[in-house]
């Protein structure tokens, strides 16, 4: 546990402007901060910033206020990006969820084109609400750590030209989603990219750093055809990897089809994420989720520091 004390909450009305400060706000579950432009029914609904950040960036002669980054609450004494993903924040009647550490920054604000960086990118984070509740200025703001013991989270990304024109219904996703989901798993986030390496590689990174995932599963983009670049693009992100789980389902299923061989997909360790290439059917996404999601678990409660390896007597 740690504690900390609100030092300002700042709210903006419209997007693209910059917050300004007020003496409190109001927080509803599935919305975020009534009255900011930013709340909504996602992830990033209320962002954090540490006082003692700011405080140091000024020092170097920023020079900036309390919301010019962008930041809802500003808080003293806790280092927001060291704190895990999941992490429940307490300030006043309201409680919050850690989401997400950082966010790249698409175009660069005022601050950066004056100092030539921005400290929100990768200091400040993002939250969603649990309870409704007032935050106010001189509120203490105190972090429960996530419990060891919670549901693993993942991630679901279809690789499709087509499907992510529009021309074509994916089912694939929602076939590992429904899998992961009956097995157990918390799924966060869906989506569907072009076979496009760079975007993948992007969202890989941002799945593991940012949301810290438990696993991610990909489907498609694993065969012979030259826009079948998921396997590349999975090991250009990697930091370690794990090749039994994709040997296992080729393994499992060439008892079901000799083309099984032909499948180049790999499975990879970043940072504690685990990300899986499965092929892109939906009969072959739920086979190759049946094969391997029963020993899972175990992996992945080493990566999460919950379990440790053990030797067979």
């Amino acid at each position: 546990m740690l504690k900390g004390t609100v030092k300002a909450v700042c709210i903006s009305e419209q997007k693209g402007t910059e917050k300004r400060p007020v003496d409190r706000v109001h927080v509803r579950p599935n919305h975020g901060i009534v009255g900011d432009a930013h709340a909504g029914s996602w992830h990033r609904q209320v962002s954090f910033l540490s006082y003692d950040q700011v405080k140091a960036f000024n020092e170097r002669g920023a020079d900036v206020g309390h919301g010019a980054f962008g930041e809802n609450i500003v808080a003293e004494g806790i280092d927001f990006k060291s704190l895990p993903v999941g992490s429940r924040l307490l300030a006043g009647t309201a409680e919050l969820k850690m989401t997400q550490i950082g966010k790249e920054c698409h175009s660069h604000c005022a601050i950066f084109k004056r100092m030539g960086e921005c400290i929100m990118p990768h200091e400040g984070v993002f939250a969603e609400v649990v309870k409704e509740g007032d935050i106010a200025v001189g509120d203490e703001l105190t972090v429960l750590f996530p419990d060891p013991d919670r549901p693993f989270t993942a991630a679901v990304i279809t690789l499709s030209d087509k499907g992510a024109r529009g021309e074509r219904a994916d089912e694939s996703g929602p076939a590992a989603r429904q899998k992961l989901e009956e097995a157990g798993y918390e799924v966060v986030e869906t989506m569907i990219l072009p076979d496009e390496p760079a975007a993948l590689k992007t969202q890989l990174k941002r799945l593991a750093d940012g949301r810290q995932v438990d696993l991610v599963v990909t489907s498609g983009g694993t065969g012979f055809s030259m826009r079948d670049q998921t396997p590349e693009a999975t090991m250009a992100v990697a930091d370690r990897n794990a090749p039994g789980i994709a040997e296992y389902i080729r393994y499992r299923s060439m008892e079901l089809t000799g083309r099984a061989m032909l499948s180049r997909g790999v499975s990879v360790i970043r940072g504690k994420t685990l990300i899986v290439n499965l092929p892109g059917s939906p009969k072959a996404v739920r086979e190759s989720l049946d094969f391997i999601l029963d020993s899972l678990g175990h992996g992945l409660k080493i990566l999460r520091g919950t379990a440790s390896e053990c030797a067979r007597t």
